[in-house]
């Protein structure tokens, strides 16, 4: 089975489901343009998948940042992407936001339901992933955090009554196939295509968001 990273309005390169990590990153950077950064990974301690970082109770096991100033670590050159994962082959795969997009996160319940309405609205989307922690983030142009909050209450809801909350700078997405311990990988709900190089505003998707999440809570 493949899945397909598109690069140009032309090229579609498929992605194999055994690439390597390194492999994949360096697509990111290279076609797509995205930052990237290596975060923690998972090892095997006693039988069990532990995150790197040591910690027993780690929420996000080998999918968080590794170090504190992974924001300077972050590039966008493949050269460089492919030079770090070299050191760490197994590191999860991170995405910094507020550089070349955004993300809106919300439920996966209420992700799904507003995919629904999207795709009855004709939306065009960008890309969607979904994590094992049952959360979905909506990929949108840089600019959604200063956005978001008034947009929210234009359409009638307090911003803190909402499981919606938008990361930009300072702020991270695990892209897939990162594996969140042994709780499953993150995936696309829509994959990168062509179709989405270019990136909806946040106040093209807010309204199905809202409501999803106003449904939702």
């Amino acid at each position: 089975m493949e899945e397909t990273i598109a690069g140009t309005e032309t090229a579609q390169i498929p992605q194999q489901r055994g690439e390597s990590l390194q492999e994949t990153a360096v697509r990111y950077a290279e076609e797509r343009h995205w930052d990237v950064f290596p975060g923690t990974w998972l090892e095997a301690v006693d039988g069990m998948q532990r995150c790197s970082c040591g910690e027993q109770a780690c929420a996000v096991p080998g999918a968080h940042p590794a170090r504190d100033d992974w924001a300077t670590q972050a590039t966008g050159s493949a050269t460089v992407a492919r030079r770090l994962w070299s050191k760490q082959p197994t590191a999860s795969i991170l995405l910094p936001t507020g550089r070349t997009f955004d993300a809106i996160d919300v439920p996966e319940s209420a992700g799904f339901l507003a995919l629904a309405r999207m795709e009855r609205m004709e939306l065009t989307l960008g890309p969607v992933t979904c994590t094992p922690d049952r959360r979905m983030h909506f990929f949108v142009l840089p600019g959604a955090t200063a956005k978001v909050p008034d947009l929210v209450r234009r359409l009638g809801w307090p911003p803190a009554s909402l499981d919606l909350v938008a990361l930009g700078e300072g702020a991270y997405v695990a892209a897939p196939p990162t594996r969140f311990g042994s709780r499953g990988a993150v995936q696309w709900a829509c994959r990168p295509t062509p179709a989405n190089r270019w990136l909806p505003d946040a106040e093209e998707l807010i309204s199905p968001l809202a409501y999803a999440c106003g449904r939702d809570r």
